[in-house]
């Protein structure tokens, strides 16, 4: 259950403008541009059909509302780009770290095993099945489970005892309650932070095997089982 990254991470870099602002065109009128409008709009107003003071005011009050709205952009923008730079920081404490995701696969070494978790609905029997790539079920992990959160292992071997090749294994958890009803559950693996993205509308977290995950996807930061 990974997820790909959503937008252009580098929309911000690609969209900026280039140059200096001496040189960028003046596109919005500002307060003293305003008054001189107003100045000769009152110099040349018909003396027969002058504006009235109410007329005055809903002007200046347009001007102070689209004023303050442009500075509340300013404001927005500053709160952004702070924003962007905690991600950054968030992004680089997590590289490195073991993370707990929801995900139907999991990622096997060379080396080690491959660890993590379901939440089961009460106590019972627990059973993981492990598959390759071709379907063929490889291993079978056998947990007497209790009500909650409930850690699993896979030691990397097959069931006939040799060790698996390195890479992507499909899993699948299954609960049998003490009346024989069975129940698929959602299953979480252990996988460690290769690298951070940061996209238009957050961090996502580059998993060896698994692809991409969002930050709010994580359950955990640690291992789930040894």
């Amino acid at each position: 259950m990974t997820t790909a990254v959503n937008g252009d991470p580098f929309a911000a870099i690609n969209n900026s403008t280039t140059g200096t602002g001496s040189n960028k065109k003046k596109e919005s009128l500002g307060q003293a541009e305003f008054m001189r409008l107003m100045t000769e709009q009152l110099k040349h107003q018909d003396p027969l059909k002058p504006l009235s003071n109410s007329e005055f005011i809903g002007q200046l009050a347009q001007f102070s509302t689209v004023q303050g709205i442009s500075e509340l952009n300013t404001t927005v923008n500053g709160f952004t780009t702070a924003l962007t730079g905690d991600q950054v920081l968030k992004g680089a404490s997590l590289v490195g770290h073991d993370v707990l995701v929801p995900s139907e696969k999991l990622a096997l070494g060379a080396q080690g095993n491959a660890t993590g978790l379901v939440m089961s609905p009460g106590t019972g029997s627990l059973k993981i099945e492990i598959t390759d790539a071709s379907g063929v079920v490889v291993d079978t992990i056998d947990i007497d489970a209790a009500k909650g959160e409930t850690a699993f292992a896979w030691d990397g071997l097959k069931a006939n005892g040799e060790r698996a090749p390195e890479g992507v294994y499909a899993i699948k958890a299954t609960h049998t309650d003490d009346t024989g009803k069975a129940t698929k559950l959602n299953t979480y693996v252990d996988s460690t932070v290769e690298s951070v993205t940061i996209g238009s509308d957050g961090l996502y977290l580059n998993l060896p095997g698994l692809g991409t995950a969002p930050l709010e996807y994580v359950l955990r930061i640690g291992k789930s089982a040894s």
